[in-house]
């Protein structure tokens, strides 16, 4: 079982280079702000791949009628925002 470290906004704000580090490494943190914890900090997940075969119920799910209406109220047209 691992110990969470709690630390107040004001110590994240003063060492927040040392503490994103800490993170890095695996360690985690409750943020606090006047004692209430407000938030929690830790390291990123590894995403991780989905086999094609767990994702054949979303197949069997009903088309959204409205997607169509959306499209055409924003646009109309599907951008990749990263291809720019």
């Amino acid at each position: 079982m691992s110990c969470v470290t709690t630390i107040p906004q004001k110590e994240l704000r003063n060492n927040i280079g040392d503490v994103l580090r800490r993170a890095e490494t695996g360690e985690e943190f409750t943020i606090t702000v006047s004692g209430r914890p407000v938030a929690q900090l830790g390291p990123v997940r590894a995403r991780t791949w989905v086999a094609a075969s767990h994702l054949s119920d979303l197949w069997e799910l009903p088309r959204d009628d409205a997607l169509s209406r959306d499209l055409e109220h924003f646009g109309g047209a599907l951008r990749d925002p990263w291809s720019e």
